[in-house]
């Protein structure tokens, strides 16, 4: 087996996985060829990576052993792939994340039906060199998709909100983002590094009678904690009935 890789979209999530690849040594610039659809970024990517670039997927197809097929389309299943595939042919399903542009994504493969462990293997290698990988069943991705895959959305409106509250009690722009960036990032190491369960960790700071619990009062009676887990189980549908669209067309 070659290590040859193509990337089939050379966009920003595309190149951010080639940029990952080549920055930790995962892949050296010549085992990589990536597709964009506009010569003037044909020739970026190639000049800026060091790697083989192309318009045509057919041929990086060809020249590759693994094929990543770049996409942010939520809810395409291992099966409708195989449709448009000849018979046989392994295909492995990921969702990532926006992270992977700063190589701290969150992945999780899932196989399909032609695809064995070796095939699994070389997903979660090549996306470990971006992030953190776990390997779960296909029915567990609309879930993946609507949690760690839309994330770092959730993420971003917090830290929004937090920020302008920051404005509103007089704080500079430029003091309120630093502020809630490295409290973000700090608390965020605190949950992975730690192994503490979240309520452990709030617990950490809310002493009795101070301002951490009113103002945790307020979010609990705001319904905060009730509306992300709608806002969730919403994206989780719209992640099935998008799989269930693309079925349908594909049948037709």
């Amino acid at each position: 087996m070659t290590r040859r890789v193509a990337f089939l979209g050379g966009g920003k999530m595309g190149e951010a996985l080639v940029s990952g690849l080549i920055r930790s040594g995962g892949r050296n610039p010549d085992e990589i060829m990536v597709t964009a659809r506009r010569e003037e970024r044909v020739r970026e990517l190639a000049e800026r990576n060091g790697v083989a670039a192309t318009l045509s997927n057919p041929e990086a197809v060809e020249w590759a052993e693994t094929v990543v097929l770049v996409s942010f389309a939520a809810g395409v299943r291992t099966s409708f792939v195989e449709k448009h595939l000849a018979s046989g042919v392994p295909v492995v399903r990921v969702m990532s994340n926006v992270a992977v542009l700063v190589d701290e994504a969150m992945s999780v493969v899932s196989p399909g039906s032609h695809a064995e462990d070796k095939h699994v293997s070389v997903a979660e290698e090549l996306l470990g060199y971006v992030g953190r990988v776990i390997r779960l069943p296909e029915v567990h991705l609309d879930a993946i998709t609507a949690t760690s895959g839309s994330g770092p959305a959730y993420f971003f409106l917090l830290a929004e909100a937090m920020i302008e509250a920051c404005i509103l009690l007089g704080l500079s722009r430029d003091v309120a983002t630093e502020l809630i960036i490295q409290t973000m990032l700090g608390s965020a190491k605190m949950l992975r590094d730690t192994g503490k369960h979240p309520v452990e960790l709030r617990e950490m700071v809310t002493s009795p009678g101070g301002t951490t619990i009113a103002a945790i009062r307020h979010l609990e009676e705001a319904g905060v904690r009730a509306a992300f887990l709608n806002a969730i189980d919403a994206a989780r549908k719209r992640s099935a009935e998008l799989a269930r669209g693309g079925e349908e067309e594909g049948d037709a």
